[in-house]
């Protein structure tokens, strides 16, 4: 799991961004089209440790690729824009984005995305088919072969669902889910539940877990899009 994926149809900025990434140790794929990035992403989909994706791409989009990698992938993907506009970074967000770069930006700046949201992913989340049986974390402790958590040195009740629902979050710190993607994951159903009871069980999650639950350390809102565990827990 140490390939990155580039998806951008300016051909020459695909080949710099190519070389340097390379320079990280890391394999670099390249398609100049959303077309056939999602091609390059479905056949090398247990090796990508990261999609770099441009918005603006003339066969498919970039938040089109987007739609159709995250029904099958967390795989990280940071997105390029040559636009500024908070919309079009929020838009991406709630489909599944884990970051973004404004154009035009640094080769500095781009290699510390991609080396933290690689890092992330390989050492931090759940890489595919794997099960990560206990997570040490600031201050807490998930056992999940037990479906145990201790926060501090005290042991806390969890329902099922509520402990389903954390683990979900800590497995993919960092990284911001909607209601709609939270629910379809952890209940494994067609999403057709009420937002109101996602936000209970938040609410629920935080007044066991979080020292202040008014000021949450580990459970986060992200406004206008959904939740995420905090990645410095």
């Amino acid at each position: 799991m140490n390939s990155v994926l580039i998806i951008d149809d300016d051909k020459e900025l695909c080949a710099l961004m190519k070389k340097c990434v390379e320079q990280e140790q890391l394999s670099v794929l390249t398609a100049h089209g959303g077309v056939a990035g999602l091609r390059l992403a479905e056949e090398n989909a247990g090796s990508l440790a990261l999609i770099i994706l441009d918005v603006m791409m003339p066969d498919l989009d970039g938040f089109q690729v987007l739609q159709h990698i995250r029904k099958t992938s967390n795989v990280p993907v940071l997105m390029l824009t040559a636009k500024s506009d908070e919309d079009d970074k929020v838009s991406g967000l709630r489909m599944g984005a884990d970051d973004y770069l404004t154009k035009p930006f640094s080769i500095n700046e781009l290699l510390a995305r991609v080396h933290s949201l690689v890092r992330r992913y390989t050492t931090l989340n759940l890489a595919p088919g794997a099960q990560a049986e206990c997570m040490l974390l600031d201050g807490m402790v998930i056992d999940k072969a037990n479906r145990l958590v201790t926060v501090g040195d005290s042991a806390v009740e969890l329902t099922g669902k509520e402990f389903d629902l954390l683990f979900f979050l800590a497995a993919n710190k960092g990284r911001v889910f909607t209601k709609k993607q939270i629910y379809t994951q952890v209940w494994e159903e067609e999403y057709a539940f009420d937002d109101g009871n996602i936000m209970a069980f938040i609410s629920k999650l935080r007044k066991k877990l979080e020292p202040d639950p008014e000021h949450p350390f580990y459970i986060q809102t992200v406004r206008g899009v959904g939740y995420r565990f905090n990645k410095e827990a």
